[in-house]
């Protein structure tokens, strides 16, 4: 059989259809993806602070496997966003990290706050001048530089660290303490990022995305958590998908000599909050986050979070997750068996039997416990139903992060007399609650409170209290209007 051999006619249409072939698929839609295609998804960087669509989890796991970086190659390096700022406590879009260097790009360093309220050194925080110096930070912690200097310095990409990074700038010195993790450095966390978000309702219920990892790069992994287990409760509670790096995982990306780029930094610096005008005031570094605006709900979503991870209103819907009781509960959290900073035998046993008439009298419900002796669980629980909660001055206090802040709500504080400290009468006021500190028979409560001081007795195990005193103001607190809790 002869060869087929195409007509000059086929061959002519064969040609055209070729053309036509190339001219459609080169006027088909080109996918481009620019830095803020690749940013989107996961953060809320409209300047208004909220991205109104979440991502998918499908596009979430696209671009998790194709690990794009950050390029600009001939380009300009994207500059560093500054989207909140307080003393200590500051939101970064695009901070980028070299050879463990923390690097502010921006061709306009007026607009960067003096970098003593952003960073430090991250040394122990000591008294006197000399330490006060040590803490400065140096160009070897955080540097300003120049998008032209950032191009010589870093190259054409960066590696990318996706979503919101919680950056804590501080050695280990406060942080393994309950107090000072769930009321300083969360409470300051979460008070700056929810500024992003100041519509959040009671139910807790924000358009934040949840923080990805929280970075500790002067910490190692077995010195954040406290000896009664209560600072990884508090953080899984409230992430349960969050991960956390240490100094060693730090120092493994500084020593890798490539650049990182954060899209979103929330950074917080102990000795940098020390140079707020708030905290001169209160002597709480995360009181500067309070300058920002936000919702007066804005704990609710980390107090419900962690009630509800301990099983409070699992079978009573939300409204018992936000610890709504029809019963007054007054909670004591005794310290007799701690061995420091206890009552008089006789006064603890009086006031003991003043609360058990109330309960008697009134129905209310009487709690006298001993916080260490109880499961982390029914800590979160009893905490989550108290109205009332007091005791004398001490960490079981920080349980008042989780009581629900009504107009009843209140934290009664015992002294030893002339003595005074703000801890937990700020902490109770930043919830919205109600303070009152105790010197035996006298109550005192904002504006009328004494100044700071430790006398000799503070630390001691023979704090008086009259406990009728107690009593009283504990039927006056919950006998307000009802309606005052609608």
């Amino acid at each position: 059989m002869a060869p087929f051999t195409p007509t000059l006619r086929e061959t002519c249409l064969l040609a055209v259809l070729l053309v036509l072939l190339l001219v459609f698929t080169a006027n088909l839609p080109q996918e481009t993806r620019t830095f803020h295609d690749i940013v989107r998804p996961y953060t809320v960087y409209e300047d208004a602070g909220i991205d109104a669509e979440p991502p998918t989890l499908e596009k979430q796991y696209t671009l998790q496997t194709l690990n794009l970086p950050l390029r600009w190659d001939a380009g300009t390096v994207p500059q560093t966003k500054i989207v909140a700022h307080a003393p200590g406590w500051t939101i970064f879009d695009r901070l980028y990290m070299l050879n463990g260097t923390v690097y502010i790009v921006s061709d306009a360093p007026e607009m960067i706050p003096d970098r003593r309220r952003i960073s430090s050194t991250a040394v122990f925080i000591e008294n006197g001048p000399i330490a006060e110096a040590e803490r400065i930070p140096t160009d070897r912690d955080m540097r300003v530089v120049s998008t032209e200097e950032a191009r010589r310095l870093f190259g054409t990409d960066a590696a990318r660290l996706e979503g919101v990074t919680w950056y804590a700038n501080d050695p280990k010195q406060f942080i393994t303490h309950y107090y000072h993790w769930s009321a300083e450095l969360f409470f300051g966390f979460w008070r700056t990022y929810s500024s992003l978000d100041p519509s959040i309702p009671p139910t807790g219920v924000t358009t934040l995305p949840a923080p990805r990892r929280m970075l500790f790069p002067h910490i190692d992994a077995n010195n954040w958590r406290d000896y009664a287990a209560m600072n990884q409760w508090v953080l899984r509670a409230s992430f349960p998908s969050i991960s956390t790096e240490f100094m060693n995982d730090f120092k493994e990306r500084a020593d890798m000599g490539r650049v990182f780029f954060f899209d979103r930094v929330v950074f917080a610096d102990r000795a940098a909050a020390m140079h707020g005008e708030n905290f001169l005031r209160t002597q709480r570094t995360a009181s500067n986050a309070f300058a920002l605006p936000g919702s007066v709900n804005w704990w609710s979503t980390i107090r419900n979070n962690v009630v509800g991870f301990a099983g409070l209103g699992e079978s009573g819907g939300a409204e018992s997750v936000q610890g709504v009781d029809s019963v007054p509960v007054i909670t004591y959290i005794s310290r007799q068996d701690w061995g420091r900073r206890m009552l008089i035998p006789e006064d603890h046993d009086r006031l003991v039997q003043e609360l058990h008439t109330l309960r008697d009298t009134y129905g209310y419900e009487v709690n006298v416990v001993s916080m260490d002796l109880l499961s982390r669980i029914e800590q979160f629980q009893l905490a989550g139903r108290t109205t009332i909660m007091m005791g004398v001055h001490g960490n079981g206090l920080t349980s008042l992060l989780w009581m629900r802040p009504t107009p009843r709500s209140t934290v009664m504080e015992f002294f030893f007399p002339e003595g005074f400290a703000q801890d937990y009468e700020y902490t109770t006021r930043a919830l919205g609650m109600v303070h009152y500190g105790f010197w035996n028979d006298k109550a005192f409560t904002r504006p009328d409170v004494p100044p700071v001081n430790y006398p000799e007795g503070f630390q001691g195990n023979s704090i008086p209290i009259d406990g009728a005193a107690v009593a009283r103001l504990c039927h006056q607190r919950l006998t307000l209007s009802d309606e005052a809790d609608d």
